[in-house]
């Protein structure tokens, strides 16, 4: 009787008996790099980057990281307000394509990939192509501007809530809950609103929100550069003025806790500000 074909996997090559060697199907890692400090990174995601062939890698993943896979092939993608390397759909069909050259690809993305990072477009390409894909969960840059400036984001009392919102919308303004998000002793992060911060504040406000209440803007979260402007609602507009890097909008009342003395590490150097916090004008 006869056996069946014996498959022997090396080098990402599949030996068929009785016919010719073919190249196995890679797979996809969907990996989230953290906001920036390479310290941040999982010990899960260090493991996938190890294991790379290919990275293909947002614009806003720091040196540090990218360089813990120098075994691996970097791709761009860099996306940036109003200038996109490659649309979102041609980076869906970048990761199966090369998954199927039997390739191990790991797609880094700042943050996590499922938090305002289009994972789950990718996902769905992936699984839609039949291609194998997992996820690595990241630190998204809310933590990390939380624990650094030492404001919780919930807290008993001030904060009973946290909400992720994206102040950026595909065609226009966000179109979002603003009677939810204005309710009292609640935290709301805005993703993205540096460019609608004036907009956000005024629709919180004209919903009920008191213009008095903290906010805390966090430029480059994590990094070396880390600028914390510490105001109010009223004020965000004008604290969010000049920002480059990316950055978030955190408003709530828990935010009065922020740290706006100097680190005591050395190594960080970052700016901190105070622009009417008590004032509310």
């Amino acid at each position: 009787m006869a056996s069946s074909p014996d498959r022997i996997v090396a080098n990402r090559l599949v030996a068929l008996s009785g016919g010719e060697a073919v190249r196995a199907v890679g797979r996809v890692t969907l990996v989230g790099a953290g906001p920036g400090d390479p310290d941040l990174l999982t010990i899960k995601a260090l493991k996938a980057l190890q294991a790379a062939d290919v990275l293909v890698h947002d614009g806003l993943v720091s040196a540090e990281i990218l360089d813990l896979a120098p075994q691996a092939r970097r791709i761009d993608v860099a996306k940036r307000k109003s200038r996109h390397t490659l649309p979102q759909d041609d980076i869906n069909q970048l990761l199966v394509a090369l998954a199927r050259e039997g390739l191990e690809v790991v797609r880094l993305k700042g943050g996590d990939p499922f938090l305002f990072g289009r994972g789950g477009e990718e996902l769905s390409a992936c699984r839609e192509a039949g291609i194998a894909c997992t996820v690595v969960p990241g630190v998204t840059a809310a933590l990390a501007a939380s624990a650094g400036a030492g404001a919780p984001l919930t807290h008993r009392g001030s904060a009973q809530a946290v909400t992720f919102v994206t102040g950026h919308a595909a065609h226009g303004e966000p179109d979002l809950d603003w009677a939810a998000l204005a309710r009292p002793n609640q935290t709301v992060v805005v993703y993205m609103g540096v460019s609608t911060a004036g907009f956000i504040a005024q629709r919180l406000t004209a919903a009920g929100r008191a213009g008095a209440t903290p906010a805390l803007v966090v430029e480059n979260a994590s990094r070396a550069d880390e600028r914390r402007i510490l105001t109010t609602l009223a004020g965000l507009a004008s604290a969010a003025e000049g920002l480059k890097g990316p950055a978030l909008l955190m408003v709530g009342e828990a935010m009065a806790m922020a740290d706006i003395q100097t680190p005591g590490d050395a190594a960080t150097v970052a700016v901190f500000e105070v622009q009417n916090v008590s004032s509310g004008q």
